[in-house]
């Protein structure tokens, strides 16, 4: 009997219109062929994603009938079990899970996010993508002795200055994440899900292609656009940046916005052109605070400036891509200390000058002395003769 899911248990999910107990599925590709298979359980606190390929043989039909492709089924008519209740774990048929969960309480809280898109009909594959990401949820003492739990926080990437090597974080909408980047796949192209941590002191570059369908209107221009923006800033666009790396959520003070230079778009003598970012650069300045002895690493400033290009439609099926991170020493070192301070003596010129005036005076003295001795001779010897 355990009171608490362990590191790696199967998660466990509860259907109560047939009172049947499962576990929480995340498909996972099976051989050469990636094809899906449903029946991996989700473990505890393992954040993963996977991706796989199911194959159709009448799209239309399966869309409204095969349960892998109905949203619901990924959510719907299950709830999930804070703690297990016995050691018997049932395999069952089962994209984002967002799983809450404290050290005493266990599991606190799961939601779910769905990403569709729309496909041809004549279509006989489609690849899907699942996600299981674990947020812990630490609570805080307030006045009165009332508590409250706080909204998923990460771990610390310093304290407070930032760890040369932790990952830099970021908020949005108050939500704090990890700042990333594209990642490329082993054919060259932009991974969809999977991106770079940005850590912290260290400059990086990656460069990947991102598919585009050929687009003759000129009026999807800005649709392609926002593709390309989108897939540059991932899935959640980044709003504030945290100054060190301890910040919290709720302190306004410990997070900057970060200052986003998209691309100039000009009129061009081009009926099937598009303006359309192919470089980011991220920019950021830090700087060095506190005390020479242990110095703490702050951010100071953070800028996304996109390089821009044209594009041509009718030639072009694949945009290449690159992103650039650069990390900016601004420390302003005090001069080095010079020790302890030592005394200046301000002598005469001539240092032995009063010693010489007062053996001046002594001799001075002496000579007088001896003209008035041989005086009172000479006037002795006269009176006695």
């Amino acid at each position: 009997f355990k009171l608490s899911f362990q590191a790696g248990d199967p998660i466990l999910i509860y259907f109560d219109s047939s009172s049947v107990l499962s576990t929480l599925i995340q498909p996972v590709k099976m051989g050469a062929s990636g094809l899906c298979v449903d029946g991996n359980p989700a473990g505890f606190l393992d954040s993963k994603s996977t991706s796989c390929t199911r194959i159709f043989a009448n799209l239309s039909k399966s869309c409204m009938t095969d349960p892998a492709l109905d949203a619901a089924s990924y959510y719907r008519d299950f709830t999930v079990l804070k703690v297990p209740i016995n050691d018997t774990i049932l395999q069952s048929m089962k994209v984002i899970y967002e799983i809450e969960y404290s050290g005493t309480s266990g599991i606190l809280s799961v939601s779910v996010q769905f990403k569709v898109s729309n496909i041809s009909e004549n279509s006989t594959s489609l690849q899907q993508h699942f996600t299981v990401h674990f947020w812990v949820s630490i609570p805080i003492f307030l006045e009165f002795y009332q508590t409250r739990t706080l909204s998923p926080v990460l771990p610390r990437s310093g304290n407070p200055g930032y760890i040369t090597g932790a990952p830099l974080l970021i908020a949005n909408s108050g939500a704090m994440q990890h700042m990333s980047i594209l990642r490329t796949e082993s054919d060259g192209s932009c991974s969809r899900f999977l991106r770079h941590r940005v850590q912290f002191g260290r400059n990086m570059r990656t460069g990947c292609k991102i598919s585009l369908s050929p687009i003759l209107e000129d009026s999807n221009c800005s649709y392609m656009q926002q593709k390309l923006y989108k897939a540059f800033q991932g899935m959640n666009r980044t709003e504030d940046l945290a100054v060190t790396g301890s910040a919290h959520s709720a302190q306004a003070e410990e997070w900057m916005t970060i200052l986003t230079q998209n691309c100039n778009v000009q009129a061009v003598n081009c009926t099937s052109c598009c303006i359309v970012p192919v470089t980011l650069e991220i920019q950021i300045l830090w700087t060095k605070v506190g005390l020479l002895s242990n110095p703490q690493s702050q951010i100071l400033g953070a800028r996304y400036f996109y390089q821009c290009h044209l594009l041509k439609f009718l030639n072009v099926s694949t945009v290449p891509v690159a992103t650039v991170v650069t990390f900016t020493d601004m420390t302003d070192w005090p001069e080095p200390p010079r020790g302890q301070p030592q005394m200046h003596w301000k002598l005469p010129f001539d240092i032995f000058f009063p010693f010489k005036v007062a053996l001046n005076v002594e001799r001075s003295y002496r000579c007088d002395l001896a003209g008035y001795f041989l005086l009172i001779l000479i006037m002795s010897s006269i009176f006695c003769f």
